[in-house]
């Protein structure tokens, strides 16, 4: 396939930034979209002109790296797949993409396609885990968790963090992703004697990074990779309100 790329180019993060138009030929549609970008940078290495800056770490769909956004889309045309998992087979010979890095204020952009997602790891130290001491590991069978609330925790751990809900929201809101995490422990047995404190500093914490409020756009769950449905900011809002009253 023959392919015109429009890639968002910056080189700093207090520099300006703009669209690069690029051609590119002989994209195979086997190709996943990451080694599209690295076929361009081949091209652009062997004109002796400066590659493409993109995030990228286990190209499986498990480490949420490949924050991209294709064709105004979080991750792309196809549902629940993430960057590194989508194929050009989902693209037309002759097609433009347009290529850009996340848009979010929480996301500073560090250089062309990267940005800076420390915030959603200051979400989680300020409370997405489980911090009392349980000693050796117990028995399996020793805490039971009823079939339904274990298969949704398990759902909303999924959750790879990388930031498709923060992109695709109209108010950047982070909701999502914090309220994975909030519902995935407030689930758990392990997960009771701080779910009071958990909700509060890990919602203060994503105000507090400048993330937008979520006003159940659906965009969010829409652009989710795993899938991870809005009932979880549902369940983190009761577990706030609990705390509060």
């Amino acid at each position: 396939m023959q392919l015109k790329l429009k890639v968002w180019r910056q080189t700093a993060p207090d520099q300006s930034g703009h669209l690069e138009d690029y051609r590119l030929s002989g994209v195979s549609p086997d190709m996943s979209f990451l080694e599209l970008l690295d076929l361009l940078n081949e091209q652009l290495t062997a004109s002796g002109q400066e590659p493409v800056e993109f995030d990228h770490d286990c190209r499986e769909g498990i480490c949420g790296s490949c924050d991209l956004m294709i064709n105004g889309q979080a991750h792309g045309p196809e549902l629940r797949t993430a960057t590194c998992q989508l194929y050009m087979r989902n693209f037309k010979d002759g097609d433009t993409i347009v290529i850009e890095p996340w848009r979010a204020q929480a996301f500073p952009v560090v250089k062309d396609l990267v940005v800076d997602r420390s915030a959603l790891d200051r979400i989680m130290a300020a409370g997405g885990f489980v911090s009392v001491k349980t000693g050796s590991a117990p028995e399996a069978n020793s805490l039971p968790v009823a079939p339904g609330k274990a298969q949704t925790a398990f759902d909303y751990a999924t959750c790879i963090g990388c930031g498709a809900c923060v992109a695709a929201c109209p108010n950047a809101s982070a909701a999502l992703f914090t309220a994975a995490k909030v519902a995935h422990l407030s689930l758990l047995p392990q997960g009771h004697p701080e779910r009071r404190q958990r909700v509060i500093n890990m919602t203060e914490q994503m105000t507090a990074e400048g993330f937008g409020d979520c006003s159940n756009h659906g965009e969010c769950q829409a652009v989710c990779p795993k899938g991870i449905s809005i009932d979880a900011i549902a369940t983190m809002r009761r577990e706030y309100l609990k705390t509060i009253f």
